[in-house]
């Protein structure tokens, strides 16, 4: 249901990747040489709540629609489907038709 702890960090490094890259390198005061932003200085500089929170609140607010349905409804039956077995190596097949019957 939620980003997987792995993505949250891959969505927040690439979050941060592109702030470096609007707000560009800051001149340090004591030795005068360009540097990196900091993880906290993004934060200052840019206030809107991250990007995995949004998410997260997108995809409650989603889960809230769909939970009261009925199990007839197809988005109650693809909220609530367990995959179930391994998956097979290689490319992975296209099984929506395991879940709308």
């Amino acid at each position: 249901m939620f980003v997987h702890i792995e993505r949250e960090k891959k969505l927040r490094v690439f979050e941060n990747r592109v702030l470096r890259r609007i707000f560009g390198p800051k001149r340090d005061d004591v030795s005068g040489e360009r540097r990196k932003l900091h993880n906290k200085e993004l934060t200052v500089l840019y206030s809107s709540p991250n990007t995995v929170w949004i998410i997260k609140s997108i995809r409650m607010r989603w889960a809230e629609y769909v939970a009261p349905m009925r199990e007839r409804r197809v988005l109650y039956r693809v909220l609530a489907w367990q995959p179930e077995g391994k998956r097979p190596l290689g490319r992975t097949r296209r099984r929506w038709g395991i879940i709308l019957r």
